[in-house]
């Protein structure tokens, strides 16, 4: 018998329903579609056998199995949405809730979309939230549906939902990682049919990775905000949730297998993921500029640094760990992670290739800038001190980044002091005035070597002493290579140099040594070890260079003088003075030449002069020139060496000689020949030997010569004074270098005297021997 085909108007109607939904039409014709269409695809409905209404409407089911991910991805490629049993609704124990169905029901699955539905229709398809009976747990979702919670940072559903997922596989696995339920921990999920463990571990730890991704995310979010931010208390509940799970699989775990997953331990996990916070901060806190190794930038990237830092900490302080549990130490967790952080940011440019002052740079910032702007900041500075977090960069990298600045920096001058000294040589033939070649010179060596003195200190005394000694091993080097170019100079003057050009070069040169000298002594006083033997090298390269200048402005002056010593200590020495006026007249003008000269530099000069005019003075007297031959020709003698002494005296004393010692040497000379007492003698030569070590016994005996003292017994009295001191010598030690005296004088050797008087030969003299006249041969008589 044919159907009976509907009236126009209600196929019209019923065409438009299953335009807007194809289970729309007849409930019941609708449930045969939908339950064929499960059929077909294996679903019937989720892995379950779905009866008919009917006669079984009233009896309650028993609470569903785990849905499958790939019902839902089958689901999601159909039109409309998945319509509910016709089954009558359960009594529900709870609230109701929405659905956990949305991802996989497409988009016209939305709540209030398509026709009305039955409210227990609804409730027993699409929420899967409530709970399907009294007395039974809520239902479990389906990986997707756990995925879509976590999406939408429903995070402790998930991980409620995550937890129970994984009690399922380890059931099946046969080493379950959480312990059955109990009174005191009940499960909050109802037992499901075992799945193949492999496939739901890997679901489990898919899980994982999306639910700590966003959790992070979350505290992570929660320092930006720089506000209270209400979503952190998820993250809280997250991390209880996973501490409670492990605390019971620690309670359980001396009667079963221990698992993998558990414990989680998220707690720590949370810690490295605040440090995995800090240092993206502290990455994005970077300037572009100061990335790319503009200028300065550097220094703007450890200031952004320091900044991101105080203030992150700052809202961690006021909004943060406030949220946390006391147990949770957030404050020391943020600090620590924020340290940690600015500890890498470091390291990470300390592996970089540095010019020297970005060393400086980095060096100074991590031992001064550091506690001074973070660690010292009124806010922030109480909290990370009170966590002893130690130093940025290791002992080792500091170390390392120290001897690199050490070695660059040492480099760096070595080529910029000998640009500097080849520059001033090629203009010493040039007639230069001392003060340019002193600016020219002096001053910029020591300006190049001051500026890393002066630098080094501020990051550490230790760093400041390493590098003072570093300088001064540059600045040795230098000065071997000064004293070289200054003897070659000076032994080979130009042609045609006119004496006052020398003069004006050697007192140039001269010039340059006291701030090489107070430089060096500045240098060894940072203190180091072994700074003693490079102080004692650079002294001794700038003395000698001093004697070469010294030498060279004093040569034309003794050549000037040497005539006029040789009229000295003669028979018309002693009535004329005219020769010692010419004396004092050429030195006193020599001095004026010296006014260019440093005090330093002066002084050594002066003295150098007084002690040679002083060796020239007493040369004369030793050589025997002249002899007493009476009393009153010794007083003569003696009053013009007191005479011309105390003109000695006045004349360097006017020129501050820096050697007053010297004036001693005359008067007691003098001594020697006005005492007549033979004890007196010999008290005077004890005197003299002590105040002058280097004097010898020649000495001694040349000045009784002119004494004309004969007697041989007195004579050995007082020779003897000096042989038992120069036996004692070697025990007291030798002369000072500055005592120096005698020891540049070359007495004559002393004279044996005749045990007679000359007086007495003198008529052996007069007699006149006759010399035998030969024969002559006899002549023939005639």
């Amino acid at each position: 018998m044919p159907l009976l085909k509907k009236p126009p108007k209600e196929e019209e109607e019923e065409e438009e329903e299953e335009a807007g939904d194809p289970f729309a039409s007849h409930p019941e014709s609708r449930y045969r579609r939908r339950a064929t269409l499960e059929r077909l695809v294996g679903l019937a409905p989720f892995g379950r056998a779905r009866r008919p209404p009917g006669k079984d409407e009233g009896v309650a089911e028993g609470p569903r199995g785990r849905r499958r991910s790939e019902d839902f991805g089958l689901l999601r490629r159909l039109p409309g949405r998945r319509k509910g049993s016709a089954e009558p609704p359960a009594p529900r124990a709870g609230p109701k809730r929405g659905s956990r169905l949305r991802l996989a029901l497409g988009p016209r699955g939305r709540a209030g979309t398509g026709p009305a539905q039955p409210e227990g229709t609804a409730r027993g398809a699409g929420d899967s939230g409530g709970q399907r009976e009294e007395g039974t747990g809520r239902e479990p979702l389906s990986v997707l549906e756990i995925l879509d919670l976590i999406q939408r940072r429903e995070l402790v559903a998930a991980d409620e939902q995550i937890i129970a997922l994984e009690t399922e596989c380890a059931a099946a696995a046969g080493s379950p990682s959480s312990p059955p339920s109990s009174p005191s921990a009940p499960s909050p999920f109802p037992p499901s049919p075992p799945s193949p463990c492999p496939r739901q571990a890997r679901d489990v730890a898919l899980l994982y990775e999306a639910l700590l991704a966003q959790l992070w995310a979350l505290a992570a979010e929660a320092v930006a905000a720089a506000r209270p931010w209400p979503p952190l208390r998820t993250v809280i509940r997250v991390l209880e949730q996973e501490e409670a799970a492990d605390e019971r699989h620690r309670h359980h775990q001396q009667h079963q297998h221990r698992h993998p997953w558990r414990p989680r331990g998220l707690r720590r996990r949370w810690q490295e993921a605040v440090g995995r916070a800090a240092g993206e901060r502290l990455a994005q806190a970077v300037p572009p500029g100061a990335a790319g190794g503009a200028a300065g930038g550097l220094g703007a990237r450890l200031a952004a640094l320091a900044e991101r830092m105080v203030g992150d900490l700052g809202v961690v302080r006021c909004h943060v760990a406030p949220a946390y549990p006391p147990q949770y130490e957030a404050l020391g967790v943020y600090a620590r992670g924020y340290h940690r952080a600015l500890a890498q940011q470091l390291g990470t440019l300390a592996l970089r290739p540095l010019a020297v002052p970005d060393l400086y740079l980095l060096l100074d910032w991590h031992s001064n800038a550091y506690p001074r702007e973070v660690l010292g900041h009124p806010e922030v500075g109480a909290m990370l001190q009170a966590q002893a977090l130690g130093p940025l960069l290791s002992p080792e990298t500091q170390r390392r980044l120290e001897s690199s600045c050490i070695a660059a920096v040492k480099a760096k001058l070595e080529v910029a002091v000998a640009q500097e000294l080849q520059l001033s040589e090629d203009t010493w033939a040039e007639e230069a005035s001392g003060q340019e070649l002193q600016e020219g010179l002096a001053t910029r060596v020591t300006g190049l070597l001051r500026a890393h003195v002066e630098r080094a200190p501020q990051v550490s005394p230790e760093f400041g002493m390493e590098m003072a000694h570093s300088l001064l091993g540059v600045l040795v080097a230098f000065l071997h290579s000064f004293q070289r170019k200054v003897e070659r100079f000076l032994e080979t003057p130009a042609e045609a140099t006119p004496p006052d050009g020398a003069t004006n070069r050697a007192i140039a040169l001269v010039n340059c040594c006291p701030p090489f000298r107070s430089f060096a002594e500045r240098l060894a006083q940072f203190g180091h070890a072994e700074s003693e033997e490079p102080r004692r090298q650079a002294l001794a390269a700038l003395d000698k260079v001093t004697r070469l200048c010294n030498h060279v402005l004093t040569q034309s002056l003794f050549e000037d003088l040497k005539p006029y010593f040789n009229k000295l200590m003669k028979r018309k020495w002693v009535t004329s003075s005219a020769a010692f006026d010419s004396i004092v007249l050429l030195i006193t003008s020599f001095t004026q030449k010296l006014r260019p000269l440093h005090p330093e530099p002066y002084q050594v000069l002066v003295g150098e002069v007084h002690r040679r005019v002083l060796v020239e003075y007493v040369r004369p007297l030793l050589q025997g020139r002249l002899v007493c031959t009476s009393a009153k020709m010794r007083a003569r003698v003696a009053a013009r060496l007191g005479d011309e002494a105390r003109q000695l005296r006045e004349l360097f004393s006017r020129l501050d000689s820096a050697s007053p010692w010297l004036d001693s040497v005359v008067p007691r000379l003098r001594e020697l020949l006005v005492l007549e007492d033979p004890a007196a003698l010999q008290l005077e030569v004890g005197g003299l030997a002590r105040d002058f070590p280097d004097i010898r016994r020649r000495h001694v005996a040349a000045l009784l010569d002119v004494r004309g003292l004969r007697g041989q017994g007195l004579r050995q009295e007082i020779l003897g004074v000096i042989g038992d001191l120069e036996q004692k010598e070697p025990e007291v030690g030798g002369p000072s270098r500055d005592r120096a005296f005698f020891s540049e004088l070359g007495a004559p050797r002393e004279v044996r005297c005749l045990p007679f008087h000359l007086p007495r030969l003198a008529p052996l003299a007069r007699l006149r021997l006759r010399r035998p006249h030969p024969q002559r041969p006899p002549q023939p008589r005639l």
